[in-house]
């Protein structure tokens, strides 16, 4: 039976669709509920997404994207701070843009930016811990001293589908990415393989050695697993067993068809992987100078991940640093490619109806200093950046905070990393304040500070 609640638009009521379209075609009530084809999609879209649990995308910039070149450009300022692009309207009046980014003007009322982000290190590993982790570095800046907010996601909500892992890096692990104290059990799972790579997109651990069946890797795990049980009985610390419950978890993954489903990329239609970019002729001289890569169908990748039961995927989409020739590099590889991408990602999940559960964050572990240096490149510099939000709880069309008149400082509202940590938590449903024991037995909290940035609400 087709139960009812009104459709805003038509003078018909329709809720929780549960008919098989063909038949509802069949039956003549798409004429005579005055809906389209469209409209009847996006319903049921609308429908399914009213009971998928919250997930999230990072779309980690790294190096640090340019802030004034891209999210909160200066068009006032002398030449030598405003850089060498102009500026764009966009659909939602008193926002301005780059004018390298006309895609992302054109759908400024699906996503919203955040122009007064600071904190005070210039390090790429060390920005990136602060970033992931809400905490400072350690001694050992490619090392997690501290877990990241997947890892913590992965510990405290577990699977959603116990086929795929709750937390997933494309392609490999970053500095500050990491479970840390957690132990390896919530440590992010990697593709490895890379799909902004040319051929065939293959991940390695769904492939056994040659020669080698899924029989005999049953029975190798069956040894395996006894021995590390075995272990665990002298194990005061309990990570040989988190290293079982690691090793149980890879398992199911691999030898899951879901898995291998929510990773093939040859499912997707042409159609859909070029509007993200497939593969693009791509100019390796000035374009690549700062190793601007074909990301595009990494991002692709997190949709296929996210709308499959991952909770949350980080995409690592290096190398933002500009500090040569980084008008040259950002006008000719880096912003377009973006432009393309990210538009495609959240019109993606807009139409499957995703976008409502979905958070999207796009950020890197700092800016890019407001004078532009000898080289026509910025440099390092996170007393003032920007982020990108999207999904989730995120109204569209909103700029939270604001930067002085160079782009050099907050001048309204400062927000930090943890507020950003904060927002993607209470999406999520985590517990911030939650405490663990660290490597010393000392009880950490998920997050030594930050507030949700309500305002994006």
């Amino acid at each position: 039976m087709l139960r009812t609640t009104r459709v805003s638009g038509c003078g018909e009521f329709l809720e929780n669709l549960r008919v098989d379209r063909r038949g509802f075609l069949k039956a003549g009530l798409l004429g005579n509920a005055g809906l389209s084809l469209a409209q009847l999609l996006r319903l049921e879209a609308e429908a399914g997404s009213a009971s998928r649990p919250n997930s999230v995308i990072i779309l980690w910039m790294r190096g640090g994207p340019s802030h004034i070149d891209m999210w909160d450009p200066k068009p006032d300022a002398p030449l030598e701070y405003r850089g060498e692009f102009g500026v764009t309207g966009t659909n939602v009046p008193g926002i301005l843009l780059s004018d390298m980014l006309p895609r992302s003007a054109q759908i400024m009322h699906k996503w919203s930016i955040v122009r007064s982000l600071n904190h005070f290190d210039a390090g790429h590993s060390t920005g990136d811990q602060i970033c992931f982790t809400g905490y400072p570095a350690g001694p050992t800046p490619d090392e997690n001293s501290h877990p990241s907010c997947g890892s913590i996601v992965a510990e405290q909500l577990g699977r959603l589908n116990p086929q795929l892992p709750a937390y997933v890096m494309i392609p490999r692990m970053l500095p500050g990415a990491g479970s840390a104290y957690l132990g390896v059990a919530y440590k992010p799972f990697e593709t490895l393989a890379d799909p902004a790579s040319p051929g065939p997109f293959r991940v390695p651990n769904f492939t056994p050695p040659e020669g080698v069946s899924v029989d005999r890797l049953s029975d190798r795990r069956t040894l395996l697993t006894g021995f590390d049980r075995l272990r665990s009985d002298v194990d005061a610390r309990g990570q040989l067993e988190a290293v079982d419950r690691f090793h149980q978890i890879a398992w199911g993954i691999l030898t899951s068809t879901a898995a291998r489903d929510a990773f093939d990329l040859d499912q997707e239609p042409l159609q859909i992987r070029e509007r993200y970019g497939f593969m693009p002729a791509f100019d390796p001289g000035a374009a690549n100078r700062c190793g601007a890569p074909n990301w595009s169908q990494r991002m692709l990748l997190a949709r296929r991940l996210v709308e499959a039961g991952v909770r949350l995927v980080t995409v690592d989409l290096r190398w933002w640093d500009t500090h040569v020739l980084g008008f040259d590099s950002l006008r000719r590889g880096f912003l377009p490619r973006w432009d393309q991408a990210y538009t495609a990602l959240i019109d993606d999940l807009e139409q499957r109806g995703l976008l409502e559960s979905t958070l999207v964050v796009a950020w890197g572990e700092f800016g890019r200093t407001p004078r532009v240096n000898n080289d026509a490149g910025r440099d390092h510099y996170p007393n003032v950046f920007s982020a990108a939000l999207a999904g989730g709880p995120v109204q569209g069309g909103r700029v939270v905070g604001e930067s002085d008149a160079k782009g050099a400082f907050p001048k309204a509202n400062p927000k930090s990393p943890q507020d950003v940590l904060a927002t993607v938590y209470r999406h999520l449903g985590v517990d911030p304040t939650r405490q663990y024991l660290n490597a010393a037995g000392r009880p950490i909290s998920v997050l030594p500070s930050g507030t949700p940035l309500v305002e994006l609400s």
